[in-house]
């Protein structure tokens, strides 16, 4: 691994050869914030890909991208007058440092649960921060990990199951409600009920320490690939899926589970 000096030379390198090109090369130089915005989430989600598959080389590279963007942002402020790389660093360490009492401060905190508690807490205290306890949670977030979210920032202050158990009583409700809203015939009702379900399955998953999110991503990966060996089997079998019965449709997909 590299030393500081080198991790310092390695970053002021970096943003060297940033400030270069944003005056020399023409398409980095016409850049803007809303020009890039799009672009940032797309490099995100492939940092995410990367992370999922472990690929360690293909996580360097993704995380160097997702840090271009940071430093592209940071120097378009610059050039406004607005703030500068220096300005983001120091923001962020100021707000670590704060929102670790338990590290730099006074307070008591030994397992991660209770550090998680006490970040709500903090952020509802800053300056600035968050006014109530759900509005840091962004808007645009998906609903599957906003869901999770919001349940979290909830049990962070106390609104939470007494036993983890009593959830299932929960879930079990909210699927009795929407097989009645089957049965009616309603569909705007079946929706609201589906949501509820939904978000009822999500809190379970909390509850017991999974990450909903990836729980459903690793489901999507297993099927997809369970799936496309069914579609390979059936085209050297020269059919198509169409024309196939379930049943035999069932049968490769046994197979593809032993894969």
């Amino acid at each position: 691994m590299h030393t500081e000096k080198e991790k310092s030379e390695a970053f002021l390198r970096f943003l060297n050869v940033l400030d270069t090109l944003r005056v020399k090369c023409p398409w980095d130089a016409k850049q803007t914030n809303e020009s890039l915005r799009a672009n940032t989430i797309e490099e995100v989600y492939e940092l995410t890909d990367a992370l999922l598959a472990d690929d360690v080389q293909n996580i360097k590279k993704e995380l160097g991208d997702v840090l271009l963007h940071i430093g592209f942002y940071a120097k378009i402020a610059d050039e406004k007058g607005q703030f500068d790389i220096a300005d983001v660093c120091n923001t962020l360490t100021d707000k670590l440092i704060f929102r670790h009492p338990h590290i730099y401060g006074n307070v008591e905190a030994e397992t991660p649960e209770q550090v998680s508690k006490n970040w709500e807490q903090i952020k509802l205290k800053e300056k600035g921060g968050n006014k109530t306890v759900l509005s840091g949670v962004p808007a645009s977030l998906p609903s599957l990990i906003k869901a999770n979210r919001i349940q979290e920032k909830a049990a962070n202050v106390g609104f939470d199951w007494e036993e983890k158990e009593q959830v299932w009583d929960k879930v079990k409700e909210e699927t009795a409600e929407v097989e009645a809203e089957i049965k009616s015939g309603d569909k705007a009702k079946l929706e609201e009920e589906f949501g509820d379900l939904m978000f009822a399955i999500i809190n379970a998953a909390r509850l017991y320490g999974v990450n909903p999110e990836n729980a459903l991503e690793k489901t999507n990966r297993k099927f997809i690939k369970r799936f496309n060996y069914l579609e390979a089997k059936a085209k050297e079998m020269g059919r198509s899926l169409k024309e196939m019965t379930l049943a035999e449709m069932d049968e490769i997909w046994e197979e593809a589970k032993k894969e």
